[in-house]
């Protein structure tokens, strides 16, 4: 069989899979129902756009593991994992989107089969995919079990990267690097926003000196003039104005594996509040980078950033960052720490993070951030997107 969609070696999904175990011996889980399609493909590689229906990976601590999903899927479990075919199970098409019974339920038939109806099971209950409904079908369907929350129980297994993971990201920079040199070749007044979206995902997934672009979990997020302001903003078909700003909330991915990088872009010429906050958050980067080693914490990356912007008269009262690496629609984020004071996580080498100093003001914004992989002697930008305001 091809093995061009098997991302890691087999060696490398079995000491994940160790890992995942020996977690789930110290949270007394017997058996773990894995929804996130991020710590699916971590834990086994399956990756397919087929979250939108209820699919699953079960682990358990005495060896069972298995992807459970839509049966027109599991071909593409066979050709993205190492699964053999006794371990890809399928429910039926009657039970897509359908009232009158849960995919849960087909599956608890098969735990019970396995000898899990008594066992203690946990769940992703925070999870973006996990619904109501599908733990309600679960509890009804194996009442003698025990369950319990273990959302975060893979994802901080994913926090420090493997050599091929950091390899991965790095082409993604390389990818969000012609992002922006495409940006810049083409962006100016009187363009219609869309129509820069276009040539973003286009250049985004051309890819870049050699470098295929996979979708990027995150939609561009683009905001100009006034609308700079909200830092979630997509685009419209408006043209873009002269001598105005705009943010460019932008990430690539490679096989999965995300470098997120944001800069904004004046078109004209830049009013002085902009060279102004251009040079604060250029020191904050380059203070945090010297900060992203081994033996600190987050909380002191946020309050040395929170510091700089202090001693400038600026302030903010969000986090500056969170951890990245493989993931999935609506979000490339790895939801477990975050840059801010009062989280005390210990920083390990090959932690990945994307370090966000934006800050947004009552009718504009500024952003210029950083995907940063933790090094023995201070962190190690992912991409080299020239770090400045944009200015054409």
């Amino acid at each position: 069989m091809k093995k061009e969609r098997r991302r890691f070696s087999k060696e490398e999904y079995l000491a994940r899979q160790l890992k995942v175990r020996q977690s789930m011996n110290a949270s007394n889980v017997d058996a773990l129902i894995i929804y996130d399609p991020a710590n699916m493909f971590w834990l086994t590689g399956y990756d397919g756009w087929s979250f939108y229906v209820h699919q699953c990976v079960v682990i358990s601590t005495n060896g069972d593991l298995f992807w459970y999903g839509r049966g027109i899927d599991a071909k593409g479990a066979e050709l993205t994992t190492d699964l053999k075919l006794k371990n890809i199970l399928s429910y039926p098409d009657d039970y897509v989107m359908t009232p009158e019974k849960h995919p849960m339920e087909h599956l608890a038939g098969i735990l019970k089969e396995k000898g899990f109806s008594n066992k203690r099971i946990g769940l992703e209950k925070d999870n973006y995919y996990f619904s109501a409904r599908a733990a309600e079908s679960l509890y009804s369907s194996l009442p003698d079990a025990t369950f319990s929350d273990h959302t975060g129980l893979i994802n901080w297994q994913r926090a420090v990267k493997s050599e091929t993971e950091i390899t991965y990201m790095k082409r993604a920079g390389k990818v969000i690097e012609g992002v922006y040199e495409r940006v810049m070749q083409v962006a100016e007044p009187g363009m219609r926003k869309n129509d820069l979206v276009a040539e973003i995902y286009h250049a985004g997934v051309k890819g870049h000196q050699g470098h295929y672009g996979d979708y990027a979990s995150f939609v561009p997020l683009i905001g100009a003039g006034e609308e700079a302001a909200a830092c979630h903003m997509t685009w419209n078909d408006e043209p873009l104005k002269n001598n105005e700003g705009m943010f460019l909330e932008l990430g690539a991915a490679y096989a999965r594996y995300h470098c997120p990088c944001s800069r904004t872009l004046f078109l004209g010429t830049p009013p002085q509040q902009y060279l102004d906050i251009e040079k604060v958050i250029n020191e904050c980067i380059e203070n945090a980078i010297g900060m992203f080693k081994p033996g600190n914490t987050c909380a002191q990356i946020s309050d040395n950033f929170t510091a700089t912007l202090k001693k400038y008269g600026y302030e903010k009262n969000n986090r500056c960052g969170y951890p990245i690496g493989c993931s999935y629609p609506p979000d490339w984020g790895e939801r477990t720490m975050s840059l801010r004071g009062n989280d005390q996580t210990v920083l390990e080498e090959n932690m990945t993070f994307h370090f966000m100093p934006a800050i947004w003001f009552d009718d504009w914004g500024f952003e210029m951030t950083e995907s940063i992989r933790v090094g023995s002697n201070g962190g190690e930008c992912l991409s080299a997107v020239p770090r400045k305001l944009l200015v054409k």
